[in-house]
């Protein structure tokens, strides 16, 4: 039965590899590491051709000033996925509700929200929160116009998500909780929905990496994020490479944290994540 519960679906699907096959991983694996340290080599050398390195490009993050800057378009960033992320947690269990509810028509729109949502770039979404409120008469302050639209896009994944997680559960146990007289609702909210969410919480954490990306576009509407206020240092101190180099660094932290944190849950809640 253990070994029942521990099996993956990799597992599943591929046979464990032979000893040929690991020696052959091995040598690619170090073939591919020596490929990506000569890359960066050559790219470091390149830096240092173009000048680069010298340090007046980074000589800025020895002031304290800098760093202040960069935290506050952090906290910018993180106000803006954590409430998009809340929103389109909120916005996917709804649409996910409505299309699983048994009501033909309800279950059609919330189908075609859903894909509409899923199939807009979110970066058209902020477009559209930029100009047709505006056109309407309503002013949307900066945090919204990208808030909303990136909630938006996460929720129509979500939604399919939240949906995997209901799918998951064993059909045998919704047809046990209705013989005994418990109505489809009851049944989802008392025994379908806390076994789904249990199952996708990993996956839902870690679509926060990807709301996080999304917010990397604030320049369109001028909100003071992590990305915008680096645009602004690189205007100030003409240090485009060293200063997206630092972002990108801090972006790929953050991103690791989430995944860090997804595994984390995963373990607690006994869900095993395939990777």
């Amino acid at each position: 039965m253990s070994a029942a519960r521990t099996l993956s679906m990799r597992d599943a699907l591929y046979e464990a590899p032979g000893p040929r096959t690991r020696r052959r991983v091995r040598i690619g694996t170090a073939v591919s590491a020596v490929v990506v340290l000569l890359a960066i080599a050559a790219v470091v050398r390149q830096f240092w051709v173009t000048g680069q390195l010298a340090p007046r490009y980074w000589s800025l993050f020895l002031q304290w000033t800098t760093w202040r800057f960069l935290g506050q378009g952090l906290l910018g960033t993180v106000a803006v996925a954590l409430t998009a992320g809340a929103i389109a947690l909120v916005l996917g269990l709804v649409l996910m509700l409505g299309r699983t509810s048994g009501v033909r028509p309800l279950a059609a729109l919330c189908r075609v929200v859903t894909d509409f949502f899923r199939g807009v770039p979110s970066l058209l979404l902020i477009y559209f929160f930029f100009f047709v409120p505006a056109q309407l008469g309503l002013k949307l302050p900066s945090f919204w116009m990208l808030t909303l639209p990136v909630a938006l896009a996460a929720s129509g994944v979500l939604a399919e998500v939240f949906r995997a997680g209901v799918n998951a559960v064993p059909r045998g146990q919704v047809e046990a909780a209705l013989s005994i007289g418990l109505s489809r609702g009851k049944t989802m909210r008392k025994i379908v929905l806390p076994q789904a969410v249990r199952y996708v919480i990993p996956s839902l954490i870690a679509q926060l990496v990807v709301v996080v990306k999304d917010t990397t576009v604030a320049y369109v509407v001028s909100y003071p994020d992590l990305m915008q206020n680096a645009r602004v240092l690189i205007t100030s101190y003409d240090a485009l490479v060293s200063l997206y180099l630092v972002i990108a660094v801090i972006y790929i932290l953050i991103n690791y944290a989430i995944n860090k944190a997804s595994v984390a849950v995963a373990n607690r809640t006994g869900v095993k994540i395939v990777r």
